[in-house]
């Protein structure tokens, strides 16, 4: 399996924005120890140990009050790890989940005790994906109606012609991470993007500005050529985007970055304080239901 990097250990105070009171993080992991929690066999990548007091002290860093910890592939649809973690800090922590198609609806209701407020379904990476069908996740989203939860896709969106058709008629709104994947070299003129956005103004998916270090073209921050991707998504749908580190950055491609320097991007993507402070704290809110 690919070995990861880990993360900076010394994550600087941003210096060109200052976080609102109440902004979230929407996009996090923990992983380890490693001896208390079995890798997935199907994974395509090992991380090293990212545990929650490295976790927090991020956040302490950043000047983040609340965080979502989403299920990484490597851990399939064994939850535990995060669960354990978030089921223990409600009032500031939630969580989506990776389950199967036969999940139980007991399951279900006791995850959302713990604080899961959807579930993730990742086709971008193995042993994120354990629905062999859009019939099979659309039969489960009923149930995830009922809970109020929603469904986060991690997609290709340059290379997925026609999985918005499947997307768009599932009874639960839709939440698509790491800028779709889009190579930033691509641009916001390739039609795969247009067609995104297309999808992204109907008003039931969520976009997380996550990860630029997956779709740049530079080697360090700031990783400018993402901008006019952020820019295209936050005029189309200020109520609909959120933001999040995506720390430990497992699968960086490139150096790893300081996540003071990563959340310095906000200056540029976001340059409006007030329409910062909908997508850092409002939008998080209602989403994830704090």
């Amino acid at each position: 399996m690919k070995p990861c990097p880990p993360p900076d250990p010394a994550p600087k105070r941003p210096s060109r924005v200052t976080l609102p009171a109440g902004s979230c993080d929407t996009h996090g992991h923990i992983f380890g120890p490693a001896e208390h929690y079995a890798w997935n066999p199907a994974r395509g990548y090992t991380p090293p140990d990212a545990l929650p007091t490295a976790y927090d002290a991020l956040h302490n860093a950043l000047g983040v009050s609340r965080g979502v910890l989403t299920q990484p592939s490597v851990y399939g649809t064994d939850n535990r790890c995060m669960l354990e973690y978030v089921s223990k800090n409600l009032y500031r922590m939630r969580a989506v989940v990776s389950v199967d198609p036969d999940v139980t609806d007991k399951t279900l209701a006791a995850m959302h005790e713990q604080g899961a407020r959807g579930i993730r379904v990742n086709v971008a990476d193995p042993g994120g994906n354990p629905f062999a069908s859009f019939a099979e996740i659309d039969k489960l989203a009923y149930r995830l109606k009922a809970l109020g939860w929603h469904i986060e896709f991690l997609i290709h969106v340059h290379q997925m012609d026609d999985i918005f058709d499947g997307i768009r008629k599932l009874p639960v709104d839709i939440s698509i991470g790491h800028f779709g994947y889009m190579p930033a070299a691509m641009g916001v003129a390739h039609p795969n993007f247009q067609a995104f956005l297309d999808y992204f103004a109907e008003g039931k998916c969520w976009v997380k500005l996550t990860a630029p270090y997956r779709i740049t073209g530079h080697k360090a921050p700031p990783y400018e050529d993402v901008t006019p991707l952020a820019h295209a998504l936050v005029e189309r749908r200020p109520d609909r985007i959120v933001w999040g580190t995506d720390w430990p950055h497992p699968i960086c491609p490139i150096p790893m970055p300081n996540d003071g320097d990563l959340t310095d991007h906000l200056a540029d993507w976001i340059p409006d304080a007030a329409v910062r402070h909908r997508i850092l704290v409002d939008n998080a809110t209602k989403l994830f239901g704090f």
